[in-house]
């Protein structure tokens, strides 16, 4: 089985991440796309990022209507600092007949050289690139590695404008999947 692993905090996850999630899992050669939520650093406390449970619930409830997503918690129990290529391995380890591969937007492509062992991410996993608008009008792209660009729907939505709307009492909706905005509103989150 070939895995997608999608990053994210997810906080929360809205219907952009959906859309990015179900369109990989739909259009290209992954059999799964698993929306993998990144623990809050201990170190770092911000008031507006949820628990990691509630985020992961959030992203249960975002997806279980979707057969090719997977909600995954697997980084809540490795060490902290948490890094992509550590998280690699464990899976490698604990799924030794799925492959891997990572799905990122074009903004983190750029960044990818910089990352822990990137090199030896870009010579072992495929990667997946979705397009996004950038403030720059061309990206190099020198990266050598299995890239693959998915020519996936460009979402211009962040989980900061709905956390900032929710605060402002703003109907904002329409920008998450059902489940989660019920949820958001019973918990009365972000206000």
């Amino acid at each position: 089985m070939k895995v997608g692993l999608y990053f994210g905090t997810f906080n929360p996850i809205h219907v952009g991440h959906l859309i990015i999630a179900n369109h990989f899992a739909e259009h290209s050669d992954l059999d799964q796309v698993w929306c993998v939520v990144t623990p809050q650093n201990p170190f770092k406390t911000k008031q507006s990022i949820l628990d990691n449970n509630q985020r992961l619930e959030m992203v249960y409830l975002a997806t279980k209507e979707y057969p090719k997503l997977k909600p995954s918690a697997i980084e809540f129990q490795l060490k902290h600092p948490n890094y992509t290529i550590h998280t690699l391995a464990y899976l490698e380890e604990k799924y030794p007949n799925h492959k891997f591969a990572l799905i990122m937007g074009e903004d983190n492509l750029v960044s990818l050289p910089k990352w822990k062992n990137a090199e030896v991410i870009l010579e072992r996993y495929p990667i997946y690139v979705y397009p996004r608008k950038l403030h720059s009008d061309t990206i190099k792209h020198t990266i050598k590695g299995d890239i693959n660009k998915i020519d996936a729907p460009v979402i211009e939505i962040s989980s900061s404008f709905i956390r900032k709307a929710i605060k402002e009492g703003k109907n904002i909706r329409p920008l998450l999947p059902e489940a989660v905005w019920v949820y958001l509103d019973e918990m009365n989150f972000y206000k």
